[in-house]
């Protein structure tokens, strides 16, 4: 191609339409190169198993999105082109292995009713819980929208709110800790538990306090939040965004290397040969474990490689999409259940123990920690008329004793221990309500799209080495990477992983003060 843009953009995840988006708002021309068939990284919808019935590849829930600017504030125009969300209710179904269970409402008075079954204490400690996080999670939320380093310190964003000490302690500590010392029920414990690893962190780790709050909270507040028609619903938007201000989107053009000219980046290369050159930047989302490899290693310095090397993929997970003619119904007092998130919790012990497989290498089928989403309960649009698609997901090691590869071999034997599991609780998914079924072991996650590095959809580990100015490697958190004109967006960028647009809007904040303009300016004019 001999057309020059101004800004180049390697990958088409939905942080990097979102910095596309921006900066077409600001006047750039932007190109952006996506290796697969298909725009959307891991906010992709595909039809996995039968012609019509539309699975989403990785992320199915948009809850922490519905926070952010980009679509609270409206400062990309999705409704307008296109995106709509489904609040639903239930926000949640969780079951324990005596039988019994809760449920979540929308409405805080009957999740607290479901929670008082088992301790009416517990119940309202809950209640205070949400209320607590409600008044301190614009704090956390404005961090996750500023660039690394770019706010005040934390404990001086917390110095205002008249429970700040108590946070600037409750986000260090682990969220088992916080769980654990607040809770007396061990259906409760379990239940948010459950909710805490949601974003594939380990629920002991010290850190991730406030997960014991954020994940269920966010579901207490907006339900299981899903994108009506799929999770690519957002890219599509995002897509027509991006084009409507004159970017281009090119689909089966995988970047392998960097082009450098007097030690700047001026343009990328495909794996065919051709080139895409830049006027002002180029902005990758690909993983900086092979990012590394696209430049001479003199170009990266000793300590970006050090960081690089370093950096750790954290937890991965194992999935098994369904076609079927019903939706799992779990069996709850007076009938049965349908609901879009679902979820097997088990007792606190057994999921503390899933750290203790990966860091042995091995897959424990005993009791399986499941979530379970069943989109088409709430979106009749995902699937044949009557028929449902159901995706169930649990959570295990990319690096097994027998190496990654063993996960070809067994991954037939997980999903149907997994399966098994479910019919426990939703006995009516029996085979003959089964059309079809495929099966991603993490290695498979890996092999589909790159950026799963070691079956991580997120974008790597978020333990303390790896988070905010530490994202990705120390020194070069703010996007700007050792090599001028290179920028760095997607999961592997602060905040992290999950569908939040942080990592996308950061990085369009960061490029465009580089470039002289001030994107308040740019998104208010």
């Amino acid at each position: 191609m001999t057309e020059q843009f101004d800004i180049v953009i390697a990958g088409a995840g939905h942080n990097s339409l979102i910095t596309a988006a921006y900066l077409g708002m600001a006047g750039y021309s932007c190109l952006v190169l996506e290796a697969r068939s298909i725009i959307g990284g891991d906010t992709m919808t595909e039809e996995l198993t039968l012609p019509g019935f539309l699975h989403d590849t990785c992320s199915t829930t948009h809850a922490i999105f519905l926070q952010s600017p980009v679509w609270s504030k409206q400062e990309l125009p999705l409704a307008e082109y296109g995106l709509e969300y489904i609040h639903a209710d239930p926000a949640s179904h969780v079951v324990f292995p005596d039988g019994t269970y809760i449920t979540q409402w929308l409405d805080i008075d009957r999740t607290c009713e479901e929670i008082a079954k088992f301790s009416r204490k517990d119940a309202e400690t809950y209640r205070k819980m949400m209320t607590e996080w409600r008044s301190v999670s614009p704090i956390f939320n404005n961090i996750r929208y500023t660039p690394a380093g770019w706010s005040k310190p934390l404990a001086e964003e917390l110095a205002t709110h008249p429970m700040g000490g108590i946070w600037l302690r409750r986000q260090a500590l682990s969220a088992w800790d916080i769980i654990h010392a607040s809770f007396e029920d061990w259906h409760v414990k379990s239940w948010l538990l459950w909710f805490a690893e949601g974003t594939m962190q380990p629920g002991e780790r010290p850190g991730t306090g406030t997960l014991a709050y954020s994940f269920v909270g966010g579901r207490q507040r907006n339900g299981w939040v899903i994108p009506k028609g799929g999770s690519w619903s957002l890219p599509q938007a995002l897509r027509r965004i991006v084009e409507k201000h004159g970017g281009t989107i090119l689909t089966n053009q995988p970047v392998n290397r960097l082009i450098l000219e007097h030690g700047r980046c001026v343009g990328v290369e495909t794996e065919t040969g051709e080139q895409f050159r830049a006027r002002y930047a180029v902005v990758s989302s690909i993983h900086v474990k092979h990012l590394v490899d696209m430049a001479p290693p003199e170009a990266w310095g000793e300590t970006f490689l050090y960081g690089a090397e370093t950096y750790k993929p954290g937890r991965s997970m194992f999935v098994t999409h369904y076609a079927t003619s019903e939706p799992p119904l779990f069996t709850v007092a007076g009938g049965t259940l349908p609901v879009v998130g679902a979820g097997v919790a088990q007792t606190p012990e057994r999921q503390l123990r899933i750290s203790e497989h990966f860091q042995h290498g091995t897959v424990g089928m005993d009791a399986p920690v499941l979530l379970v989403l069943t989109p088409s309960v709430e979106d009749s649009s995902r699937t044949p008329a009557g028929k449902h698609m159901v995706k169930v997901i649990s959570v295990h090691p990319y690096e097994l004793r027998e190496g990654p590869e063993q996960w070809d071999t067994i991954k037939t034997e997980v999903a149907a221990r997994d399966l098994e599991e479910l019919r426990k609780y939703a006995p009516n998914l029996t085979d003959e309500k089964i059309l079809a079924a495929e099966i991603r072991s993490p290695l498979d996650l890996e092999r589909i799209n790159r950026h799963n590095w070691h079956g991580s959809c997120h974008g790597g580990d978020l333990s303390p080495a790896q988070v905010e100015t530490l994202r990705p490697v120390p020194g070069y958190a703010q996007h700007r990477m050792p090599i001028p004109g290179l920028y760095q967006t997607g999961s592997t960028t602060h905040p992290g992983g999950s569908v939040t647009g942080g990592p996308g809007r950061n990085a369009a904040i960061v490029l465009l003060k580089d470039l002289g303009r001030d994107f308040h300016e740019v998104v208010h004019s």
